[in-house]
C-alpha cells in the first residue's frame, strides 16, 4: 500500500492494518507528496517493482471494492484465460456530498471478451477500481506509460499490446467523484484551457510513443483514441465550432443524451444558460 503523504489519516490506517497483517500488507508512506513533483504515475514510480504476486488489482484514492468475490473472479477469469491480460468489470459511481445517484461506469451491457483494439478506442471508460491484470504486465514499463499524465490509459495500452481484455457486467467497486485534492478536482484549478491543451499534448505523445512501441499495429485505434481525447477536451473547455464540427460527428454521438443537450443549449441560449447554472449549481471553471 502507498500513502502519497495524504493529510486525512490515510496514513495511520496504513500502519494498523501492516501492524495486523505485516505478512501481506506492506506499507509505503511518503512524507512528502510525489505527484506535486511531477511524478503522475505513482503505481508505476512506487508499487508495480515491489509487487510479489502474480496478479495487480487496482485501486485508487477513495475509491473502493464492494464484492467480497471480486477479487476471486477475476482470478479466476485469468488464470482459465492466460491470453487475458486486463479483467475489468463495472462501477458503481459516488457523487461525493451529493444525494446517492443510481449511476455506473458501464461500458458494455454484458459478461464480453473485449478485442485489443476496444481496449485502446473506446467511447466509455474503465472504472480504475475493476482494473486487474498480470503483474508480468508492467515489470518493464514503456516510455509511454512514464510519460502519460494518468495511470490507467497505458495500462490498457500494455494490456492491449499484449493480448485481450474480458469484462463482467456486475458493479463489483465503487468510483467516486468528487474528492478534494483527487485529479480531476485538482485539474480544474488556475487556467483550466491551458490545462487542458497540456493534457492532450501529452496524450498525443502517449498515443505517438505506442505507436511506435507496437510497429503501428493498432494505430487506427490509437489515432481514434487520440483524436476523441482532443475532443473531450474541445467539450470541457466549451470551444463549439470544434464541438459541433462535422468531422467530429462520431464523438459527439459519444456523448450522453443529457450532454449533447446543455451543450445546444448553451450554444444557442449562452445568457439563459449561464443564468441557470449559476442559479442552481454554480459557476464553471473558465
Amino acid at each position: 500500500m502507498h500513502d502519497d503523504a495524504s493529510t486525512d489519516g490515510t496514513s495511520d490506517i496504513i500502519r494498523e492494518y501492516a501492524e495486523r497483517w505485516p505478512d501481506r500488507v506492506f506499507p509505503l508512506i511518503q512524507t512528502e507528496n510525489q505527484y506535486s513533483r511531477g511524478i503522475d504515475n505513482i503505481s508505476g514510480a512506487f508499487n508495480f517493482p515491489r509487487a510479489r504476486g502474480k496478479y495487480i488489482f487496482m485501486c485508487d484514492g477513495d475509491d473502493y471494492f464492494l464484492s467480497p468475490h471480486k477479487l476471486q473472479r477475476q482470478v479466476n477469469y485469468m488464470e482459465a484465460h492466460p491470453e487475458c491480460t486486463l479483467c475489468i468489470h463495472s462501477a458503481k459511481i459516488e457523487l461525493v456530498g451529493k444525494a446517492l445517484a443510481d449511476m455506473q461506469m458501464r461500458p458494455y451491457r454484458s459478461d464480453r471478451i473485449i478485442a485489443p483494439e476496444e481496449m485502446v478506442d473506446k467511447p466509455s471508460g474503465y472504472a480504475m477500481s475493476s482494473m486487474a491484470f498480470p503483474a508480468r504486465l508492467v515489470k518493464s514499463l514503456p516510455d509511454y506509460y512514464v510519460d502519460c499524465p494518468v495511470g490507467d490509459t497505458p495500462i490498457q495500452l500494455m494490456a492491449a499490446a499484449e493480448g485481450c481484455g474480458y469484462y463482467m457486467d456486475e458493479p463489483m467497486s465503487v468510483y467516486r467523484v468528487g474528492i478534494k485534492g483527487s485529479w480531476t478536482s485538482e485539474g480544474k484549478a488556475g487556467d483550466y484551457r491551458a490545462k487542458q491543451k497540456a493534457y492532450y499534448e501529452r496524450m498525443k505523445r502517449t498515443y505517438q510513443q505506442f505507436n511506435q512501441a507496437t510497429g503501428g499495429r493498432l494505430k487506427e485505434a490509437a489515432d481514434s483514441a487520440c483524436l476523441r481525447t482532443y475532443y473531450l477536451t474541445m467539450v470541457n473547455t466549451k470551444s463549439f465550432k470544434e464541438i459541433f464540427a462535422r468531422k467530429y460527428r462520431r464523438y459527439f454521438k459519444e456523448l450522453t443524451p443529457r450532454t449533447r443537450l446543455l451543450l445546444w443549449f448553451e450554444y444557442r441560449l449562452p445568457g439563459l444558460y449561464r443564468w441557470a447554472r449559476e442559479r442552481f449549481i454554480g459557476k464553471e471553471p473558465q
